[in-house]
């Protein structure tokens, strides 16, 4: 099984003390919590057994693979979900320890960013039922006008209904038919407005899309399959919030993005916690482009995954 997300922050301190040799102070500022709560940390820590991942024992090597995905990649805090033979399928089990995992990142009266797809949507179905009056849910991208599942306006409806929060969706397309017309509609004072509060969230969930085509975009009908072979041929990486971005996890200048009623990159990027669950194997490269551009700070993937993702950054 993964680590349970209420003991995350226990094996944090048990790896950044024993592994990394900080003082007990040093693992306190890193955690942003008190020395007092370290110490009781590390001794839950001991008396568990956790201690034992510097000796990468069975029990704890998809923990001591988290904490050393973290080192390599800046990431502040993986989750992983594994595929053996003893576990739950983990499309079935990502969607709860991510649900999970949401939770603990919400504090009193934040506001929360959403984007959406199969991945975000699966996540708002298994989500327990909450009590966060005060808390916000706000949509980050425009809407898709054809009937399609997992939209953006399901999506940020769904987790505020799970969460009994205020949601706060966009009414506005997700892709406009000219940049002129996208330029004029970013400047009507409701969707400025809107897009431009996305900057006060202190929490982003979303994950990351591919540029094949067979891709979201593409079957939403926002792209054609031949322009999001264009754009792949171009350098595109994968999508964030509608948007294209190129392998360095850069926003692409291109017809599409410049049409796009979404939040500014930039914006999404200044989110201080941005949570990224991505569940297919088929994402690795777009994920390897979040990464590198910075839309992810806590991460949750599959075992495989993150192997993956740490071969790459320990071959450069």
């Amino acid at each position: 099984m993964p680590i349970r997300p209420n003991d995350h922050i226990l094996h944090k301190a048990a790896w950044l003390y024993y592994t990394h040799g900080l003082r007990q102070d040093e693992v306190a500022r890193q955690l942003d919590i008190s020395r007092a709560s370290v110490a009781m940390y590390l001794r839950r820590a001991r008396e568990s057994g956790i201690v034992t991942i510097s000796t990468s024992t069975q029990l704890f090597a998809d923990d001591v693979l988290a904490r050393e995905l973290e080192d390599a990649t800046g990431l502040k805090s993986v989750w992983i979900v594994p595929e053996d033979r003893h576990a739950m399928d983990p499309t079935a089990e990502m969607p709860v320890v991510a649900a999970a995992v949401f939770l603990e990142l919400i504090n009193k009266g934040d506001r929360i960013g959403v984007a959406w797809g199969r991945t975000v949507y699966h996540l708002a179905d298994v989500m327990p039922y909450a009590d966060l009056k005060g808390v916000t849910v706000m949509q980050l991208c425009g809407n898709l006008g054809a009937p399609y599942n997992y939209r953006p306006d399901q999506c940020t409806t769904e987790i505020a209904r799970r969460l009994n929060a205020e949601g706060i969706n966009i009414y506005a397309p997700l892709v406009l038919s000219s940049e002129q017309l996208a330029d004029e509609l970013r400047g009507e004072p409701v969707i400025r407005d809107q897009l431009t509060a996305i900057s006060d969230c202190q929490l982003v969930l979303y994950s990351v899309g591919g540029c094949e085509s067979d891709s979201h975009l593409v079957r939403c009908g926002a792209l054609a399959a031949e322009e999001m072979q264009a754009l792949a041929d171009a350098g595109a990486g994968g999508v964030i919030a509608g948007q294209v971005i190129d392998k360095d996890g850069q926003w692409m200048d291109c017809a599409h993005n410049r049409r796009c009623i979404s939040a500014n990159l930039d914006t999404i990027r200044a989110i201080p916690k941005r949570m990224m669950v991505v569940e297919e194997d088929s994402k690795f490269e777009p994920l390897v482009a979040a990464i590198k551009g910075g839309f992810a700070s806590h991460l949750v993937v599959t075992t495989t995954m993150a192997r993956r993702l740490l071969a790459r950054w320990s071959t450069g």
